[in-house]
């Protein structure tokens, strides 16, 4: 995992839902930053889609801005292309850009392992929490709550440290490409 208090690795990558190329500098919250790793087939992401567009309306002046972005290979997984990103992200109502890495170099700059994982920057970009958005999982009954990644937000929010026992996200691999 990405050690604590690490400086966010720097990107530009394009917007799916804009078209607009987004740099992190740029996109970046005044308070913090929450870059996180999703695709569109992952049963987990899709287990918190609705969950994570509420994030997004629930964080949304708070001075924390949000990215989401999609690494995983195109040619073994179309299904998470560019195109079907921005329709995912519309049909989700996501408020935040949608980047996509077709490198791939963004992901393994943050060490991102699956999808969802999550990061969240302080407002000097250094990672306060990475880890997991709860404890629900697809099939496990329990609430998709947001309670460990809205925790974390919200005591950056509130300029007070940030718990470091974190668990590590849970999900798909990301689809490296061969």
């Amino acid at each position: 995992m990405l050690p604590l208090g690490t400086l966010a690795p720097d990107f530009t990558l394009p917007d799916t839902v804009s078209g607009e190329l987004i740099n992190l500098h740029q996109a970046k919250g005044d308070k913090g930053t929450l870059v996180f790793f999703i695709c569109n087939h992952c049963p987990y992401v899709v287990h918190l889609q609705h969950a994570l567009a509420l994030l997004g309306r629930d964080y949304l002046d708070s001075g924390i801005e949000m990215i989401a972005i999609s690494a995983n290979d195109v040619k073994t997984h179309p299904q998470d292309g560019p195109e079907q990103m921005r329709e995912f992200a519309a049909q989700n109502h996501f408020n935040f850009p949608y980047l996509y890495d077709e490198s791939q170099a963004v992901a393994r700059a943050y060490d991102a392992a699956c999808t969802p994982d999550f990061f969240l920057f302080d407002g000097d970009l250094k990672c306060v929490y990475r880890g997991q958005f709860d404890d629900s999982r697809p099939g496990n009954g329990k609430p998709v709550t947001g309670t460990d990644l809205r925790t974390a937000m919200d005591c950056v929010l509130a300029d007070q440290p940030v718990p470091e026992d974190q668990v590590p996200s849970i999900g798909c691999n990301i689809k490296w490409k061969a």
